[in-house]
């Protein structure tokens, strides 16, 4: 059996602040740490229940943020950037299930560093008019290769959010959300603890986990940009159509597509910085 796990820090216990999210400095060192504890455990429990095979992505930032050397031996791990599938690389038909380790709530939610891919540039992004987040969209693309999600971790708001795109998938709530940057967390030991139990149930009955239903297709994607300059800039590919001051919408014809034009969107921003 071969597992896909696919790591963030936003929902990580003990993570609250963007500083912690940032290349550069103490607090985000410390982050880090914590981030690769929390994929160790999902990797020691992919294993408890039955995996032959682990794979991970490191899919917060820059993507090279877990600390390669401590990582668990027995697994494999994605870093660096630019790559098509971004936070969802790896996925393959061969791979059984997709874990979402320490992801948190959608652009527009109310969980802790609640955002959607890069929160310079979206202020919400919308499939067939759904406001989504990563693990959406992510879990989308992943469907399309037929693999399933079958656990995540983060917050109450992320698993409010998404509890119902993937009904079958099981949950490990680290933090509960007091406000974009404030909640009551785990200790990095417990957290750990139960991301190694509910990882080791998710994979021992991922046989029984069927496939998160897709968006009806073609997708249409609206994306509401933080600024009308930001619109602005997304409105120079041909295929956008503006809405008003700060929205703006593209069909997709899959949900690769349309992660990946959102992904470029996202790398374009850089240019308004």
């Amino acid at each position: 059996m071969n597992i896909l796990i696919s790591v963030d820090i936003e929902g990580v216990a003990g993570v609250y602040h963007p500083e912690q999210t940032r290349f550069g400095n103490l607090e985000y060192e410390q982050a880090r740490r914590l981030m690769t504890a929390e994929a160790n455990a999902a990797i020691a429990g992919a294993y408890d229940g039955g995996a032959r095979q682990v794979l991970i992505n490191d899919s917060h930032g820059r993507f090279r943020n877990m600390l390669a050397g401590e990582l668990d031996a027995r697994a494999q791990v994605i870093q660096g950037r630019p790559r098509v599938l971004s936070m969802a690389q790896g996925v393959t038909p061969g791979v059984q299930g997709l874990c979402l380790i320490g992801y948190h709530s959608r652009a527009g939610g109310r969980g802790i560093l609640a955002h959607t891919i890069n929160s310079f540039a979206f202020a919400e992004v919308l499939l067939n008019g759904v406001p989504v987040g990563e693990a959406a969209i992510y879990g989308a693309v992943a469907g399309e290769y037929g693999v399933p999600v079958i656990m995540g971790s983060g917050d109450d708001v992320f698993i409010e959010e998404n509890k119902a795109l993937f009904p079958d998938a099981l949950f490990a709530q680290t933090k509960q959300a007091l406000g974009q940057n404030s909640g009551v967390s785990l200790s990095p030991q417990a957290s750990c603890e139960l991301i190694r139990a509910t990882a080791s149930a998710a994979v021992s009955g991922s046989q029984a986990i069927k496939v998160c239903a897709a968006f009806q297709k073609p997708i249409t994607v609206t994306v509401r940009a933080t600024s009308s300059a930001m619109a602005d800039l997304f409105c120079g590919w041909p295929t956008f159509r503006r809405l008003d001051a700060t929205q703006v919408a593209y069909e997709a014809q899959t949900a690769e597509v349309a992660m990946r034009i959102l992904n470029c969107c996202s790398a374009m921003s850089a240019s308004l910085r």
